[in-house]
């Protein structure tokens, strides 16, 4: 049995954002391969001459920045440690949350739902991270927890 780490993020995920589409994703790691992984990342940022500190954005993608963008597309690559899913909402002006009963959150938090239960084994354990959406998250991350087997996604937080 191995324990994985999840680290969430989102983009364009306000209702009203004038953004058309949404992107959920998350990239997992063996918890005993999560230090070696963090000092390679901060070691591609050091070879590129940026900050340890330094936030990776893809919209931070710049001529001046290229090298490292694409070394860390290498690293991501090569590294069968680091795995990858997302789910992508193509147009949020299709979304009719009146006829589910539901505000743009909780359906938020139903996509995160979606995402995330392809990814949960009953031969592996779980810590989910998900990044701070607003103030108000905390009872709807624990919401989302409610709704796994507990034995495999052992906490979600942000």
């Amino acid at each position: 049995m191995n324990i994985y780490n999840l680290y969430c993020d989102e983009s364009c995920h306000l209702e009203n954002d004038k953004q058309k589409s949404m992107v959920l994703g998350t990239i997992w790691v063996p918890v005993d391969s999560v230090k070696k992984v963090f000092l390679d990342i901060k070691n591609i940022k050091f070879k590129n001459h940026m900050s340890k500190d330094f936030e990776i954005k893809w919209k931070k993608v710049s001529l001046s920045k290229l090298e490292l963008y694409l070394d860390l597309i290498d690293y991501f690559f090569t590294n069968n440690d680091l795995h990858f899913r997302c789910l992508v909402v193509p147009s949020k002006k299709k979304l009719n949350h009146k006829a589910f009963k539901q505000t743009h959150d909780d359906w938020y938090y139903k996509m995160y739902y979606e995402m995330l239960k392809f990814i949960f084994t009953r031969y592996n354990k779980f810590n989910v991270y998900l990044d701070i959406k607003d103030t108000h998250g905390g009872k709807k991350i624990e919401k989302l927890h409610s709704f796994f087997d507990k034995t495999i996604v052992k906490k979600i937080q942000n």
